[in-house]
């Protein structure tokens, strides 16, 4: 028999099973046995023609089966197949240090083959990190800690009490400061012989390459592929390294992209990864999917490493190479990535040479999708007031209900469609979740699939009416 890694968003669809064994054969008979095994699993994996989705790549042992046979690449006894979906320099001259630095960075400079060469590179470097939440704490405490001289924070949010759990960067006396500034008070309080640069700003594409272009390597903390794709194009666009991670309730990614080695080779980047972003609301956020608050801190640990060998060139780094690391079952992996001919930006053919709509891109914004009814808060609230004839339906999961609720029916997502006649035809019918996402989700599958036209989405979800309604609610 064959084993076949499923990773952690999918698992849901395989009743919580890790490892799944299957007959030798290619990996179109894998795939087969497995939809046949799990129905569910099957529009994850598959397109409308039954090709494996773009999002979604497979390794055979540690090579792309895009580098073999593709789907007839075949599955050998014993062979361990991998289903990986999508889930977002500085020249040592002049770096002079102070009696106080050299005292500091001593445990660096001792270790042989790092020394004071790599030190100088440190402190000559010039970091961009986007996001200083849950990945962007640990790469921001570690590179002000090692010595990076210039760092750049890119982050438009504030730090809210849900963040404690994961974001180390932040104390209670954070709550309500903008990121970028309690950032910068625990940074400097950390190490105050290097220079921080902030950006309260939302990266779009009318700004990305002006605040990029003057760093030496970005390390990409986003938790949206809108982003993530930005990044990495406006990155690939002015030649900068891009360290990338991500996380995922048990588990994290983390490589190296655009990156020339010493022989002058450039490595992949995220499109030759992820050509296209997977459809909106199929892979989950954290804050709808949650993270195990420890897991950003290894992963961002290791984004922090990439970055100092990066600088220094120190070690080998993850370019070329798609790191995994599973906290569940304590595993890691390694896979084998390449640059592909295909690629829109640094492929043969290039039909991308500037920056582009990316919420459009990741069908945030499509304009032929017809667009959800939806509800603010405080237009529900009004409705409750005013005692208006509705129905409120909570697709949240059960221990999220049990936590706090605004007195909808509980529904989750999962047994939507099975439940559609519990839904009132004859009046307003309000959705919500915790953010938004998975009762837009709701609806439009209400929608496509039995017709329901008096569907409304409440914007920003039970958080949003905590914040604008009921702030003495618990929120999670």
């Amino acid at each position: 028999m064959a084993t076949v890694i499923i990773p952690t968003p999918l698992r849901k669809f395989t009743n919580n099973t890790a490892r799944l064994q299957v007959k030798p054969g290619t990996i179109q008979d894998t795939v087969q046995e497995l939809t046949v095994n799990f129905p569910d699993l099957k529009k994850h994996l598959l397109d409308e023609h039954g090709k494996i989705r773009s999002y979604v790549n497979i390794f055979i042992d540690n090579d792309d089966i895009r580098d073999l046979q593709q789907e007839q690449t075949a599955v050998k006894e014993g062979a361990v197949v991998s289903i990986v979906p999508a889930i977002a320099g500085g020249s040592p001259d002049g770096a002079v240090f102070t009696r106080e630095e050299l005292a500091r960075y001593n445990r660096h400079i001792i270790i042989p083959g790092f020394g004071m060469e790599a030190q100088q590179k440190l402190k000559a470097a010039k970091v961009l990190v986007i996001g200083s939440g849950g990945l962007g704490s640990p790469v921001l405490l570690y590179l002000a800690a090692a010595g990076v001289g210039t760092i750049g924070i890119v982050d438009f949010d504030v730090v809210d009490d849900s963040n404690l759990q994961r974001q180390v960067l932040f104390g209670v006396e954070s709550i309500g400061q903008p990121k970028v500034e309690a950032a910068r008070k625990r940074l400097e309080s950390l190490n105050p012989y290097i220079r921080l640069k902030l950006y309260n700003t939302h990266l779009n594409s009318q700004n990305a390459l002006d605040i990029l272009k003057d760093y030496d390597v970005i390390a990409d903390g986003t938790d949206n592929f809108p982003t993530r794709y930005l990044v990495n194009d406006a990155a690939v666009l002015l030649g900068k390294p891009n360290v990338y991670a991500s996380i995922f309730q048990f588990e994290g990614q983390v490589s190296v992209f655009n990156y020339r080695d010493k022989s002058g080779q450039l490595g992949p980047n995220y499109r030759d990864l992820y050509p296209t972003p997977p459809p909106p609301g199929l892979v989950p956020s954290c804050a709808e999917g949650g993270v195990l608050g420890v897991l950003p801190g290894i992963i961002g640990s290791l984004q922090a490493l990439e970055v100092i060998k990066v600088i220094t060139g120190v070690g080998d780094t993850l370019s070329g190479r798609f790191y995994i690391f599973d906290a569940l079952n304590f595993e890691s992996r390694t896979f084998t990535i390449k640059a592909r001919a295909e690629n829109p930006l640094t492929g043969k053919n290039p039909s991308i040479t500037a920056l582009i709509d990316y919420e459009q891109f990741c069908g945030m914004r499509a304009v032929e999708e017809k667009p959800l009814k939806e509800v603010t808060a405080k237009e529900l609230y009004d409705w409750q007031v005013k005692g208006e004839p509705f129905q409120l339906i909570d697709v949240r999961e059960q221990h999220e209900y049990d936590i706090v609720n605004i007195g909808g029916e509980l529904i989750p997502l999962g047994s939507v469609a099975d439940n559609s006649e519990l839904i009132d035809r004859d009046r307003k019918v309000v959705v919500h979740c915790k953010v938004g996402g998975r009762s837009a989700k709701a609806i439009k599958e209400l929608e496509e699939k039995f017709g329901f036209t008096n569907l409304y989405n409440l914007k920003g979800g039970i958080l949003a009416y905590i914040d604008q309604i009921q702030p003495e609610l618990t929120k999670y």
